[in-house]
């Protein structure tokens, strides 16, 4: 399995010939649009009413609560209610695929419910903003990430070349939050299941956008 990061909450999962992209920047947000084709298409904040231009960049496109079945991945989405507003709604999803499960928290302002977090707990790889404001609180997802207790966690919304969101941090200064210091960043995170078997304590990795 092959994650790479395209700025933002954007995220490019891809396993063998399949490919799931999450979250491509909004125009204005001054992350690059990604320009391949994929398999599914995963949105994590929706404007209402949803908008129809997604159609021709995914096969499939996932938005919302509830349970889907694609290209062989098992989708959950969970709505984030307290987040939702009239015109827009947030999602959390939990993916198994190949044995491998994938926590997309998306755009998460806030803790999530505990009703929500049981479905995250202990899973494989945990994607989540960690870039600041206006974004969860860093020391609140740094409690949340030790309570999922995820094999690898793996930052979004950091700050990167051309992002235009103010007082977002960076890769050095995340791993100092969550890790001591101790920073892994790779421009791709590159894994199969037998690799995530024997850790113990979160790897925090830091993809390069």
């Amino acid at each position: 399995m092959i994650i790479t990061w395209h700025g933002e909450g954007c995220f490019r999962i891809q396993n063998g010939t399949t490919s799931v992209l999450v979250d491509p920047p909004h125009e204005g947000s001054g992350a690059a649009q990604p320009r391949f084709q994929t398999d599914l298409l995963i949105k994590t904040i929706t404007a209402w009413p949803v908008p129809l231009d997604e159609s021709s960049r995914a096969s499939s496109v996932v938005r919302g609560a509830g349970e889907y079945d694609i290209a062989g991945i098992t989708i959950r989405g969970f709505e984030l209610s307290d987040e939702s507003a009239k015109n827009f709604f947030k999602t959390a999803y939990a993916l198994g695929w190949d044995d491998v499960s994938v926590g997309l928290l998306g755009h998460c302002a806030a803790t999530l419910p505990p009703a929500v977090v049981e479905h995250f707990e202990d899973c494989d790889v945990l994607i989540a903003p960690a870039g600041g404001e206006p974004f969860a609180d860093v020391d609140a997802m740094v409690k949340l990430v030790k309570q999922l207790n995820p094999k690898i966690f793996i930052p979004s919304f950091l700050k990167a070349p051309g992002a235009k969101r103010s007082g977002a941090i960076d890769a050095r200064q995340c791993a100092e939050r969550f890790n001591g210091g101790t920073m892994e960043e790779v421009d791709k995170f590159v894994f199969k299941k037998k690799d995530l078997v024997d850790i113990k304590k979160t790897r925090v990795v830091c993809l390069k956008g």
